[in-house]
């Protein structure tokens, strides 16, 4: 394990992949279990349900927050909103990561737990803007900030926990359960839209309805902080840097990492943000019912689950940059035909193929990115690091996903725009994926 940071400069190494004969012995290395690893999934799993969940009911949020003018106007503005979510993750990322790297990973996520229900219950609470007028809109999005705050704290700590905690040869394979937490996640989330879509009228739909997921979110919240308290703790020595003195070494150091992890990030996010999104284009663009659109919501979350799981498997025994260019690429060739196909022949069967495609070969390339990234990384500043990529990857690319797609759609009338945005960011990560070294037999406990 590498010393702390006030202790030597040997822990800002640049990450240059190294043998794998030095990895530490079981005897240094905290037992893992099931439910060390329920406990570190379970509370991103909630957190990353609670974010999606205004994705999947970004239509109703609109006309209940945003009485914007227009077609478009009431998705656009929910959509905005949506985003404004993002650009408090790199903040996140840098205290809460910070935090993680100093303190401990435990800490740190019950910490994001509590952050994220508190702005869960404020969306969820929130009455109508024709109840309250603008405070309506200002506190959602107050709360869209906070939650982007605990979710940029959230990757590094829970994705540093699960690498750190794999048995030798099996790290790609228990780190995947991070981007297949997120699956589940949207699958939930797929569920109860279906659910409340196929239960309540339209109107109750947009009146109430769609607080209901929402609320139950917050059911699970004692659980999930119950579980969390039981976690082993990975960072075996606690540094005595500072936040800043940690960020420092991170710009320092890992230039090169942080670039490069970003890029290849970029279409990862993209191509998620606009699977979230799928519901509502279902329902604008092509106008299919809600409990068909939600219903391919379902499917996306459990095909990311299984395609997540799958890739961190395989990478264990073929390497990461196999795992995240072909998928990458496969789905860089295939998302203009799909769109176009779907928007000719617009039934449920062909939504849920392109949805199944789009969300298992995301799912392969972004478990494969996930892992590879913090392995690059010394222990020290292992969290901060990846917080922040994902942070940065998700607030640039991922935020303005949703607004990006509607606007095209918008102003070029044309419902497959959304592809192309897909392809030329699937393009330049492809780039930053054959610039990674393989990082399957490095020692992570440096």
């Amino acid at each position: 394990m590498s010393t702390p940071i006030a202790g030597t400069a040997g822990a800002f190494a640049s990450a240059a992949p190294s043998s794998a004969a030095a990895r530490p012995t079981a005897s240094t290395r905290p037992e893992i279990s099931r439910k060390a690893v329920a406990a570190a999934i379970a509370g991103n799993a909630l957190e990353f349900y609670d974010f999606v969940l205004y994705a999947y009911f970004a239509i109703y949020i609109g006309q209940a927050f945003f009485p914007v003018a227009g077609e478009f106007g009431p998705l656009l503005a929910s959509v905005a909103a949506f985003g404004v979510g993002f650009f408090t993750r790199p903040l996140g990322s840098l205290l809460i990561g910070a935090f993680a790297d100093r303190v401990g990973r435990k800490p740190a996520l019950i910490l994001t737990v509590v952050l994220i229900t508190i702005g869960t219950l404020g969306i969820a609470a929130t009455p109508s803007y024709a109840a309250i007028g603008i405070a309506a809109p200002i506190i959602v999005v107050v709360c869209r900030l906070l939650q982007g705050l605990a979710l940029g704290g959230e990757i590094g700590p829970a994705t540093a926990l699960l690498l750190e905690l794999a048995p030798p040869g099996k790290r790609g394979l228990y780190t995947s359960w991070q981007m297949a937490s997120q699956g589940l996640a949207v699958a939930v989330g797929g569920l109860f839209g279906v659910i409340v879509s196929t239960a309540l009228s339209p109107q109750d739909l947009a009146s109430w309805g769609w607080r209901l997921p929402f609320l139950f979110s917050l059911v699970l919240v004692p659980i999930a902080i119950y579980i969390r308290r039981s976690l082993p703790e990975t960072l075996q020595q606690h540094g005595s840097a500072s936040t800043t003195q940690i960020v420092g070494a991170v710009f320092k150091k890992q230039r090169r990492w942080v670039v490069l992890g970003i890029l290849l990030m970029m279409s990862g996010v993209v191509s998620s943000q606009f699977g979230n999104f799928m519901a509502s284009y279902a329902i604008k663009a092509l106008k299919m019912p809600p409990a068909v659109a939600q219903s391919s919501v379902l499917l996306a979350g459990l095909l990311t689950f299984a395609g997540a799981l799958f890739a961190g498997w395989l990478c264990d025994r073929y390497g990461r940059k196999v795992l995240m260019i072909v998928p990458r690429a496969a789905l860089m060739l295939a998302i203009v035909p799909m769109l176009v196909w779907l928007h000719g022949t617009p039934t449920a069967g062909t939504l849920f193929i392109v949805v199944a495609v789009l969300a298992t070969l995301t799912a392969m390339s972004g478990a494969a990115s996930l892992v590879a990234i913090p392995e690059l990384i010394p222990t020290a500043i292992r969290s901060t690091t990846l917080s922040l990529v994902y942070a940065i990857a998700a607030t640039v690319f991922g935020g303005t996903t949703q607004l990006v797609v509607t606007w095209l759609m918008a102003a070029t009338g044309d419902p497959v725009s959304p592809a192309w945005y897909i392809v030329a960011t699937s393009a330049i990560s492809l780039v930053a994926m054959a610039l990674l070294p393989e990082t399957r037999d490095v020692d992570v406990s440096r």
